[in-house]
């Protein structure tokens, strides 16, 4: 495990390597953040940590908070915002000081023309491609990939294993995801320019809930679900292998606006990424969607078997 001094000095390179970038444009569509004033220093203040809608960001920007709030850190939660336009928006506005990330799919984001491949490649493309207003901290080995699911009636039906397998019987799906999944790259579009695979339908559904239940109700034969969704196995859904890549790796990660990243923030968020693993993740969300137990007390038992709080 890294020790503090490691820590520090992976949150100074972090900075010497992005407070120079003066990327123009739309911070959010191109990863430009405009003019930034690189002198301006962060400064100590009350860190609200926002969340996209889905237990899982929710859960980890509980244990964001915890482990800051454990440092002596003013550091809250807010209500979950929505999908990635409008949580960017709010830490591009200042509403927001931080949010949990994954490094593939805000690197493609930001930039639909990426071609980095592998998590550490993903990783060092998305540090020289967020707005320049902004910090990508230490990832985790935490990941959680969207996936395309189906029920295992329909795998064997079909003999699915890969999405290239679904592609062949597109003109017999529907697909159920998130609305967001029809313009995005990460989905329809990059099904459709990679796999070939345009659906018979798309049902856009709102929580990963509801999802889940239309794929086990036969109302979708497909779905986007993420990989460390307790719903996957409590349902006995087939993950379908992503054998072109399209998906990629996605990391968590800390993103924060630079004005709060001072350095005990971040080297408080970066020893967290070091202790948050895959199954660490999914055991955490298991405990949340499935055993209905409070985030933010799951997020401390965490910190607190961890030591981070």
């Amino acid at each position: 495990m890294r020790r503090t001094t490691s820590l520090v000095a992976a949150a100074a390179v972090t900075v010497l390597a992005l407070s120079g970038c003066g990327l123009s444009g739309d911070a959010l569509e191109s990863g430009g953040g405009g003019s930034c004033d690189s002198s301006e220093k962060p400064k100590d203040g009350p860190i609200k940590i926002g969340s996209a809608d889905f237990p899982e960001s929710s859960l980890i920007a509980e244990v964001y908070a915890g482990a800051l709030k454990a440092k002596g850190i003013n550091a809250s939660t807010t209500d979950p915002i929505g999908a990635r336009e409008a949580y960017l928006k709010a830490l591009s506005d200042g509403s927001v000081q931080i949010v949990p990330e994954y490094t593939n799919s805000l690197l493609t984001f930001l930039d639909k023309d990426a071609q980095a491949k592998g998590p550490d490649e993903i990783y060092a493309a998305l540090l020289t491609t967020v707005p320049c207003d902004q910090l990508a901290l230490q990832k985790s080995a935490a990941e959680d990939s969207n996936a395309i699911v189906v029920p295992k009636n329909v795998a064997d039906k079909w003999q699915l294993k890969t999405i290239s397998d679904l592609a062949k019987h597109a003109n017999e799906v529907t697909i159920a995801a998130p609305a967001e999944f029809r313009t995005r790259e990460q989905g329809l579009v990059g099904l459709k320019s990679t796999y070939q695979l345009t659906p018979k339908s798309f049902r856009p559904l709102g929580n990963p809930q509801a999802i889940a239940s239309a794929l086990k109700n036969g109302q979708a034969q497909a779905a986007n679900i993420f990989s460390t969704d307790p719903a996957i196995t409590t349902n006995g859904f087939v993950v379908l292998k992503d054998d072109k890549q399209l998906f990629g790796s996605d990391n968590v990660v800390p993103l924060i606006a630079k004005k709060a990243a001072t350095p005990k923030v971040q080297v408080t968020l970066n020893a967290v990424s070091t202790k948050l693993t895959t199954p660490v993740l999914a055991q955490m969300l298991k405990q949340v969607v499935v055993d209905k137990k409070d985030a933010k007390s799951v997020a401390a038992t965490f910190l607190k078997q961890n030591g981070l709080a």
